[in-house]
């Protein structure tokens, strides 16, 4: 059984996908996943925690 996502790798993964289905460029989709990334930032963390945050994200979508 495969582990749900957390809200904030769901984004990223859902705007990709429709990035990608839609978007005219491998750039374009790319900089949509990046935006829904950077929208699930807090605005208190510092760039450690942004950091960790988009390493944490990756893992997820990677043991999907």
């Amino acid at each position: 059984m495969t582990k749900q996502l957390s809200p904030a790798a769901k984004a990223v993964l859902d705007a990709t996908n429709q990035a990608y289905d839609t978007a005219a460029t491998v750039a374009e989709g790319t900089a949509v996943a990046l935006r829904a990334a950077a929208e699930n930032f807090l605005v208190d963390w510092d760039a450690i925690q942004c950091c960790d945050f988009l390493l944490d994200m990756a893992d997820e979508l990677e043991a999907q």
